[in-house]
């Protein structure tokens, strides 16, 4: 089954995740994304934009799941989680998150790791890993503290809360916000915008911006660097996501 889908408009590539009910990252979707991301690097596209389908842009790793995997399970879905986020990031293009809905946990990851975020204004956003007893990988943390101020990263991941979409954008998760009906649209004429400007200038100034968490980034992919590898679900974990997946919306 395809979970992504390609589609060229004007020269702008809209990537939308379509993993009913939630968008959640299981190791296919994950495998999906990082292909995508690297055939993105080979078409003519001016720009990128990723949204999600629904009232979801992605509500992170799959908490039916996750708490099931064996270590070997666990550790391919942590660099997994790495691989994924090494990819978005590096993209060269001008990269656009169209955040349509709710992006918790590892799904807000992959949307910081968008060069402008727009949001919904309807939803529910936050860094929720610790309230289900899940760590973070080494890459999703290395996007969190390039993308957040360390007062907004210290807030959003150790509280676990999930904030609503104006709180989002003031702790700066977003960049704006815009009626659900309308941000896809909104996100095509941003990207539409960063891709009409010079493109080499463009690359070299996202490099020079970004160049020390994408060396960051494919370096723990190429050197399998995570102390998480060892050890990442702790005892109390299944209950953890249990707990969460009742109460979640």
């Amino acid at each position: 089954m395809t979970y992504v889908t390609v589609e060229h408009r004007g020269g702008i590539a809209l990537v939308q995740m379509d993993r009913p009910p939630a968008n959640a990252l299981d190791r296919e979707l994950g495998a999906e994304l990082i292909s995508c991301a690297e055939e993105l690097r080979s078409t003519d596209a001016r720009a990128v934009v990723l949204c999600g389908s629904g009232k979801f842009f992605s509500a992170g790793l799959d908490l039916k799941v996750v708490p099931t995997l064996g270590p070997e399970g666990q550790s391919e879905m942590v660099m997994g989680v790495n691989r994924l986020v090494a990819a978005w990031s590096a993209i060269e293009r001008p990269l656009v998150c169209a955040v349509t809905g709710h992006a918790i946990a590892g799904g807000l990851v992959l949307a910081l790791c968008g060069d402008y975020r727009v949001g919904a204004t309807e939803g529910k956003l936050g860094l929720t890993e610790v309230a289900v007893g899940v760590p973070f990988p080494a890459g999703a943390m290395a996007v969190v503290r390039s993308q957040l101020t360390p007062a907004a990263a210290r807030l959003l991941t150790l509280g676990g809360a999930l904030v609503d979409p104006t709180r989002a954008l003031e702790l700066g998760a977003l960049d704006e916000l815009a009626a659900r009906e309308d941000v896809v649209t909104r996100a095509l004429a941003v990207a539409n915008q960063l891709g009409n400007l010079p493109a080499e200038a463009f690359t070299v100034v996202k490099r020079q911006l970004r160049g020390d968490l994408i060396a960051e980034l494919e370096r723990i992919v190429a050197e399998e660097d995570d102390p998480l590898l060892e050890a990442w679900l702790s005892a109390d974990t299944e209950q953890a996501a249990a707990r969460q997946l009742q109460g979640g919306s």
